[in-house]
């Protein structure tokens, strides 16, 4: 236990429990306390886990002097205020994506890490997975020539989960499953959009269920982004290049890239390496990040996540998705 990073877990949901494993089989670092708005839940997740300390709310998480990080494991809706509780204690912080319900938010909460002198950063473990960068290995090596379009689909069939039918914990699709579609495209092709069109099927609560989304950039390449929680999909993206095409099993969690001539031969082939469930490279990058004394990481800057926010508050305008108090 002495020198090992503390890290503090706020929410006991699954997303929680994921992180709980992870920390459980990581050497250097140590899930230190665990809270939840009631003290039996914290103590019964805190039990499961083998954590050694738990509290009944999020205050006396963000005021245990050991904890060298908080991970934020809230529903969407909770972020902003779950975060600003923990920069306001003065506490570093990685927040589970979607980062917040829309950029105003995150614009604020960088804002308030910055004056706090804070690191803050989105936990979108796609894009600190090992295979992320041997993608962008691939993509470099022109193997596939120039790419004109890229196909992404996160979908599952969870819409019965109260955090996709409820706005007021940040409901709907997109902000649950899309972002990833979205992040898949942002990799490979950049952030310079210069057109959004958007449709979505929405339920009985306003939420979307379904949502296709394309995205043209000034280069002149495309992309098509869907997602649906009504529906199982291949949960996979395709980048189209004039030699060929890579496709990308699970753009949630690379579990494989493999790459095909023109001929439909296949010509490379790239597999997950062992990980305990993929969320500890992101816990690595936030602890290198603090080690060099940067307020963000180089995987995940403050930039990319309003990029993100900005782009998925266009599309809610367009399928006319809002959330309590917008």
């Amino acid at each position: 236990m002495f020198n090992k990073k503390k890290v503090g877990i706020m929410g006991t949901g699954d997303i929680a429990r994921m992180m709980a494993k992870t920390l459980g089989g990581m050497r250097g670092v140590v899930c230190h306390a665990v809270a939840s708005r009631t003290k039996e839940k914290a103590e019964s997740f805190a039990r499961e886990f083998k954590i050694k300390t738990f509290y009944g709310s999020y205050e006396e998480l963000c005021q245990d002097p050991k904890i060298d990080l908080i991970y934020v494991a809230t529903p969407h809706s909770a972020h902003f205020e779950n975060v600003k509780l923990a920069l306001e204690n003065g506490k570093n912080v990685l927040c589970e994506k979607a980062f917040t319900l829309n950029e105003a938010q995150a614009k604020e909460l960088f804002q308030l890490a910055e004056e706090k002198n804070l690191l803050l950063t989105e936990a979108m473990w796609t894009r600190f997975l090992p295979l992320a960068d041997k993608l962008k290995e691939v993509i470099s090596s022109n193997v596939i020539g120039d790419i004109s379009l890229v196909m992404a689909d996160l979908s599952f069939n969870i819409a019965w989960k109260q955090r996709i039918q409820d706005p007021s914990l940040g409901g709907g699709a997109l902000l649950d499953l899309g972002v990833y579609g979205l992040t898949f495209a942002s990799m490979v092709l950049g952030e310079d959009i210069t057109d959004i069109q958007s449709q979505a099927v929405l339920n009985e609560h306003g939420m979307d269920t379904q949502d296709v989304i394309t995205l043209k950039y000034r280069s002149g390449q495309q992309a098509i982004v869907t997602c649906s929680a009504i529906s199982c999909g291949p949960c996979k993206g395709i980048i189209y290049g004039a030699n060929g095409h890579i496709e990308v099993q699970d753009i949630n969690n690379f579990s494989s890239i493999t790459v095909y001539n023109n001929a439909g031969e296949k010509v490379g082939f790239y597999k997950r390496e062992k990980q305990i469930t993929g969320y500890e490279y992101e816990v690595q990058a936030a602890f290198d990040a603090l080690e060099e004394g940067w307020k963000e990481c180089p995987d995940m800057p403050h930039a990319l996540t309003l990029k993100i926010m900005n782009t998925m508050d266009f599309i809610r305008k367009q399928t006319e998705v809002k959330f309590p108090g917008e």
